[in-house]
């Protein structure tokens, strides 16, 4: 298997993928009250939220009297971001763009980039971009939380091959292993009709040491590691990988 450099473009659209199902939107405000603890904002202060796909976590924040920013590449899920806060009586400041040229400079108290939304370029060249352009968005001493899938964890309990019934559609996932992380096929046949869509795309895998050493050379100081949003210690056994570091 094999991820085009620009998989991403077909892949983040509501035809596809939203990430915003019933039960991530269960889940949003729980993980937003995790973060919301760790970050300790005050009213009024500025927030980015990297890759905020449809807001489910940036309407929570806003609610909490935070002045949020969402960036994201995909019009699809930044218009119903818009629409999600509109219903909710929030406010979100919504631009679109690439998440490796982001055009801030020290205008937010913090940062977040949640539910392994990193690691999606084929060059660590571009992750590096990336998280160079979060520490020129914050302001000295500004904060930046990143949740994504434990690498050690990933490798540990891999399956190449593994079928989910999600009500409407069968899903099969395919995945092949690299020494940098994987190539995940999924492929979804309609219940309906029998349709078949089919998208293939790249997660590089981080653990504690590589998380570390890539926050230190963008100019991010990590300060505490968890494993979950219910603030479990970071190990082996545990499928995320959270990280709070800031900008010195």
């Amino acid at each position: 298997m094999k991820a085009r450099t620009d998989w991403h473009k077909s892949f983040f659209r509501n035809s596809f993928y939203n990430p915003a199902d019933k039960a991530a939107l269960a889940k949003a405000p729980e993980e937003a009250a995790f973060v919301l603890r760790q970050l300790g904002l005050g009213r009024g202060d500025a927030l980015l939220d990297l890759c905020c796909g449809p807001g489910r976590h940036a309407v929570e924040f806003a609610r909490a009297g935070l002045a949020v920013t969402g960036y994201d590449f995909s019009a699809e899920y930044l218009r119903e971001a818009a629409a999600r806060a509109a219903k909710r009586g929030t406010e979100l400041r919504l631009k679109r763009g690439d998440m490796r040229a982001l055009p801030y400079r020290g205008e937010f108290d913090a940062a977040v980039n949640l539910f392994t939304s990193f690691g999606y370029f084929l060059k660590p060249s571009d992750d590096l971009r990336t998280l160079k352009g979060v520490a020129r968005a914050l302001r000295p001493g500004g904060l930046f939380l990143i949740d994504v899938l434990n690498g050690a964890y990933a490798r540990r309990h891999f399956y190449e091959k593994y079928w989910y019934d999600m009500g409407d559609f069968f899903h099969l996932e395919e995945v092949e292993l690299n020494d940098d992380g994987a190539v995940n096929t999924w492929t979804r046949v309609s219940k309906k009709d029998g349709r078949t869509k089919k998208n293939t795309f790249f997660t590089r895998f981080y653990d504690r040491p590589r998380l570390t050493a890539a926050l230190k050379k963008a100019g991010l100081k990590p300060l505490r590691f968890w494993g979950g949003f219910d603030g479990r210690p970071l190990s082996g056994r545990a499928s995320r990988l959270i990280c709070l570091a800031y900008r010195p």
